[in-house]
This record gives C-alpha cells, structure tokens and sequence, in this order.
C-alpha cells in the first residue's frame, strides 16, 4: 500500500510585510514570503545559504497574521506543499511551489503586540481553504 504524504515546517523569518487580499468570493488570503537559512560548506568554509518561501494563510488566521506579524519578524509554519501552473499573457508557462499553511506561530518579541496564543497559533479551519 502506498501512502502519499505533504507535510512540511520551517521556521524562518518574513521578507516582507504580510499582503491581505479578499477574493471575489470573500474568502480571505494572506501571502507571506519567508526566509530560512541553511548552512553548507563550500571549498571547506561554511556559508549561509538562505531559502525563500511563498506562503498562504487562509481565512481568520491569515487575517491575524496580517494584523500581528510584519517584516523581519520570526515565524514558524506548518503546512503543506501545493504546486501551480500558469500561463502568462505571453503565452509563456509558469511554475510555483507555494506552502499552504494549517498553522502559524509567532516567533520571538513582538514588541507590544497583543496577541493570544489561541489567536496566534490556531489551525487553519478546512471552510478556510478553498480547494
């Protein structure tokens, strides 16, 4: 029996500040874009080699990751992986990797936010997500 598994977690910081979008249908999306260093050694010296994460966070989570989290600030995401594919206006395709998120963590001093754990860190609900 063959058993297909898509989990994955990083912890890393945001890039950017959180972008919040409402589609058409009133779902609520939040996109964040998250670094994760890794380390490798290279002609026998260790270097840093940072990886870039795109991240969507569906529904009340994502809205409370727009409210709370913003650049620089460290975050750990758990979630799973969803590939796309789209063609552009000229006609050319593209590919992505994106992490849907099922939970968020705040990470680290958020200085004053006011933020519950329960708020922070509850599981995306399955209505949030919509495929």
């Amino acid at each position: 029996m063959t058993v297909n598994l898509n989990v994955v977690t990083i912890t890393g910081n945001l890039t950017r500040d959180p972008e919040l979008n409402t589609l058409p249908s009133g779902t609520v999306v939040c996109d964040l874009r998250v670094a994760v260093n890794g380390r490798r050694k290279v002609d026998g010296e260790w270097t840093d080699k940072p990886n870039f994460f795109n991240v969507k966070v569906w529904g009340n989570q994502g809205e409370n990751a727009a409210k709370y989290l913003s650049k620089g600030r460290p975050v750990a995401i758990q979630g799973e992986l969803d590939w796309r594919e789209w063609e552009t206006t000229d006609g050319s395709k593209r590919q992505s990797v994106d992490i849907v998120a099922r939970q968020v963590q705040f990470l680290g001093d958020g200085s004053s936010d006011a933020v519950s754990n329960d708020s922070a860190t509850a599981p995306v609900a399955e209505d949030d997500i919509p495929f």
